[in-house]
């Protein structure tokens, strides 16, 4: 998400080229992610690990380590494995593919050890709560769309307040064009979709508006966190694959952060099998 106060006139044209290329690839990213969400099975899946591939791609990427080969390999294998034994059920495969992964990436790294696993545990803990979240076949679908609409609705918000209000800056040290208008707008519209979310009876009042404002909040903090990385390493957009939107972690950065927390929260109420149920039944 990017924010900023209206461009100057001279700029005025180049900034609205790039907002309208926003807004189309948006019209057919999102309707195409829901479109595969709601087919779920092994075409998820197979969404899930390529996005979880490229994110850990484009992570070693801004740490410096995209030319290591063993360690871009490992990684690779393992979440690629993880993400196909969980879907089959074979939880405890997953994990010990998980396991072995995150060890080997740090093993056969010879330089930023511990950035090189952290973009392992990133990346390999996106993939596995966006394929739990969704397992339970009751109640996965609603889940995985209130913790998508809540971050869509955080960004795009936030981004358009940022724009539009301007004003103090959020953490200018972190990333210099977001502000507070952008939070607060972000943060309101979640509320905005846990009422729809009310309004059609897939969950209680009360329990969705908390529950939104929590990963309206954990969007908003994934989304610093990975300005902080880039701006540890000098790095402005994490990679160009997304047309106005840079790359893969510059566009899920909030996801990540939110479906992690969504699905930690079921997990706890709802066990392995209702990850779904325990986030939304309350």
């Amino acid at each position: 998400m990017t924010e900023g106060d209206a461009a100057p006139a001279t700029v005025a044209e180049p900034g609205s080229r790039n907002l309208l290329m926003r807004v189309v690839v948006a019209l057919v990213l999102a309707p195409a992610a829901i479109a595969i969400a709601y087919a779920g099975g092994w075409l998820w899946t197979a969404l899930v690990i390529s996005a979880a591939v490229g994110l850990y791609l484009e992570w070693l990427g801004i740490v410096g380590s995209a030319r290591q080969t063993s360690v871009t390999a490992s990684g690779v294998a393992a979440l690629v494995l993880s993400g196909v034994f969980l879907t089959a059920g074979w939880i405890d495969a997953s994990l010990l593919a998980s396991v072995l992964g995150l060890g080997l990436v740090a093993w056969l790294s010879p330089a930023r050890r511990h950035w090189n696993a952290a973009g392992f545990c990133y990346a390999g803990a996106a993939s596995i709560a966006s394929v739990i979240l969704p397992r339970d076949q009751t109640f996965g679908f609603s889940a995985l769309m209130l913790v998508l609409l809540v971050v869509w609705a955080t960004d795009s918000a936030g981004y358009f307040a940022g724009r539009g209000f301007g004003g103090p800056k959020l953490w200018p040290r972190v990333s210099p064009k977001k502000t507070w208008a952008g939070a607060v707008g972000g943060f309101a519209a979640s509320l905005f979709v846990a009422a729809g979310f009310a309004a059609f009876g897939l969950a209680r009042p009360g329990p969705a508006l908390l529950l939104a404002a929590v990963l309206s909040v954990a969007s908003q903090l994934g989304d610093l966190f990975e300005s902080a990385v880039k701006r540890r390493f000098g790095v402005k957009d994490s990679s160009h694959i997304i047309p106005g939107h840079g790359g893969l972690l510059d566009r899920l950065d909030g996801f990540v952060a939110a479906v992690v927390l969504a699905a930690v929260l079921g997990l706890f109420r709802g066990g392995v099998d209702g990850v779904g149920r325990g986030l939304m039944v309350w």
